[in-house]
């Protein structure tokens, strides 16, 4: 067995600085005169204690992970956060079962933004403050593991990262914590952005902090049942829009632009990709909800522009029931539910970059039966795409399809209808949040599903922001032999 102290210790720091995060909400029950304040006091109390006692008897004079602890580091520290996270929820005035707590604290840290709970308007501030502070932290969270650990790991093509950007340890940023502080300074500068917007286009400011939150890490949760439906206006919708981009696109594209290595963002083909399916999604859409549902183009495209980018960036808002779209609203959500936004972002989904490999290894295939004899070379940004890396983005493809196929399944199994079964699925692996179906409407509640159907969507939810072998590669026998 290997030695896992270190992983123990580290998660036992993750634990203290959650517990200090929890003096948040706490503040501002406090300074709204809600009785919360007292269960997020203890709930910080018991976290801090027990992170306290992991980190100081766990602590070892030289540090030092291999891949293997990595693995493992990986996937418990997002369990043990979710574990804990959920405590508040359980002993507020929200009173749900640990069941219920689970799952939402799982949907906030993965930045999935399905909820189980039905009266948002009716809980107190600090649970409001809560929720987003959890899509929050899971946003940034998720830009690193991104960009510091999964190149590393060679997780599903991740190592495209270190190839586009010639290791960005050593020459894009000197040193792995000046990258983490400088990813961070730049994340806490946009989300006070969009807040500061926000808050000059019409939110209250308790409503322009949870909306930034949740927007630069696409993360969807709201304060309001009707998500953005209930501001009905078109300034703050842009904003909306505009900063789920951000949140969508590669963070190392910002660092390298404030450090002038890079002046033209356009260059990536990951983001040139990623616009154009914006472009021609929104288009096609505001085109048919004109035709179809009688809406004037303006009109169209205003509802479009929103519901098919929160969608895709995987954040999840609403500001109409497109479950009301009729066929093709209901296969447009579900395919890009899918796609996602870039790798190296706070979105889910299969990625951008993946979906690039696999075309351009799917047209060399094509060549090569015209022409056996030629050798093709792939390239992505400009390099060359080795074999074990294709096969790589291959298999995680493969893997994706396969989880999300079994989660359907179990949910049917549950007796959920078809499309509430897929649509969740797909949903939850994705990172998205909104489902389509009988029982979870764009707008709607998870509340509804039995147990057993949030325990399997809560796992899947971690397994798809994870990146499907972060977590089945501890399943291997093979990974726990020395």
């Amino acid at each position: 067995m290997r030695d896992f102290r270190s992983i123990i210790n580290i998660i036992g720091l993750l634990l203290c600085i959650e517990a200090i995060a929890m003096l948040i909400p706490m503040t501002y029950d406090l300074f709204y005169n809600n009785n919360d304040w007292v269960q997020f006091l203890y709930s910080s109390l018991v976290t801090f204690f027990i992170g306290i006692i992991l980190y100081i008897a766990f602590k070892k004079k030289e540090m030092k992970l291999e891949i293997r602890q990595a693995f493992v580091l990986t996937i418990s520290s997002w369990i043990v956060i979710s574990l804990f996270s959920a405590i508040p929820f359980v002993y507020s005035s929200s009173s749900l079962t640990y069941t219920d707590a689970f799952f939402e604290s799982v949907s906030g840290i993965t930045t999935t933004g399905a909820t189980v709970i039905y009266n948002l308007e009716n809980l107190s501030e600090g649970i409001l403050i809560w929720r987003s502070l959890l899509q929050w932290f899971g946003g940034i969270g998720i830009i690193v593991l991104a960009m510091a650990i999964l190149p590393t790991l060679q997780i599903g093509g991740m190592q495209l990262l270190h190839m586009e950007h010639d290791d960005p340890y050593e020459k894009t940023i000197p040193k792995v914590n000046r990258f983490v502080l400088e990813l961070f300074l730049l994340y806490v500068c946009l989300s006070v952005i969009c807040g500061l917007l926000y808050f000059l286009n019409g939110m209250t400011g308790f409503d322009s902090v949870i909306h930034a939150m949740s927007t630069i890490s696409t993360g969807g949760f709201s304060n309001h049942n009707q998500s953005f439906a209930f501001f009905n206006s078109f300034k703050i919708e842009i904003i909306s829009v505009f900063f789920m981009i951000i949140g969508s696109l590669p963070f190392v594209l910002y660092l390298q632009f404030l450090h002038r290595q890079n002046k033209n963002f356009l260059k990536d083909d990951q983001l040139k990709l990623f616009l154009l399916i914006i472009t021609i999604t929104v288009f096609a859409t505001s085109i048919w909800l004109t035709i179809n549902l009688s809406y004037d183009y303006l009109s169209s495209f205003r509802i479009a522009l929103f519901n098919i980018i929160s969608i895709l960036t995987g954040t999840g808002y609403s500001s109409n029931d497109f479950s009301n779209w009729g066929s093709y609203g209901t296969v447009i959500m579900i395919i890009i539910m899918f796609i996602g936004g870039c790798a190296g972002s706070t979105t889910g989904g299969i990625k951008i970059f993946r979906l690039q490999i696999l075309f351009r290894g799917a047209t060399s295939q094509i060549k090569k039966l015209t022409q056996p004899h030629a050798v093709f070379i792939m390239r992505f940004n400009g390099k060359t795409v080795n074999e074990n890396t294709y096969n790589s983005v291959i298999g995680f493809f493969f893997m994706y399809i396969l989880v999300f196929i079994i989660s359907a399944l179990c949910l049917s199994f549950l007796n959920l209808d078809f499309l509430t079964a897929f649509s969740a699925a797909a949903s939850a692996i994705s990172n998205v949040g909104p489902g389509l179906g009988e029982i979870v409407g764009p707008s709607g509640s998870y509340f509804s599903l039995s147990d057993g159907a949030k325990w399997i969507l809560a796992l899947t939810m971690i397994i798809g922001r994870l990146e499907i072998f972060t977590v089945l590669v501890l399943l291997s026998i093979n990974f726990w032999k020395n």
